[in-house]
């Protein structure tokens, strides 16, 4: 596995279980990446970094003929488009609207999270502070998305 700093990186593995990780920071995105590669995650991660490059990332896969993400685990403070405008977007979708979408963020707000849920997120989730906590964190996500759950998938 491979990892870099580049928006696009991509960590890649022969299982086609993509999870398209939308975050700004790198060293949260290294950990995270990191605590996946760890927990045996066999997926690939297709890491962008600021709405805009999800949005232009997921509209190019909706047409068809490339592979969608499964999960999209979504930081809510990105650069050119906001989280909460990449959510909205993916739940207005037709073919995107099932593809769970995990908020993976810092902001404790009562209206961060009002407006995810009414957005219809899946899940949020605050992003804890040290590696080991991100760890636990990344493995319930990991656990729940990725094993016990089930769902239909892209339209």
């Amino acid at each position: 596995m491979s990892y870099g700093l580049d928006s696009g990186d991509v960590l890649e593995a022969e299982d086609p279980f993509i999870i398209l990780l939308v975050e700004d920071n790198n060293a949260h995105a290294m950990l995270i990446m990191r605590a996946f590669e760890r927990l045996g995650f066999t997926g690939r991660i297709e890491w962008l970094r600021d709405g805009k490059a999800a949005l232009d990332y997921l509209r190019l896969h909706e047409g068809g003929g490339r592979s969608l993400p499964r999960m999209v685990l979504l930081d809510l403070r990105l650069p050119k488009v906001d989280g909460h405008e990449v959510l909205s977007q993916i739940k207005r979708s037709e073919r995107l609207r099932a593809i769970p979408v995990v908020v993976l963020t810092t902001s404790t707000s009562d209206d961060d999270l009002r407006r995810a849920y009414s957005n219809h997120v899946n899940s949020y989730l605050i992003k804890p502070l040290s590696f080991e906590d991100l760890k636990r964190t990344v493995e319930e996500i990991k656990e729940y998305w990725l094993g016990w759950n089930r769902s239909p998938g892209p339209a």
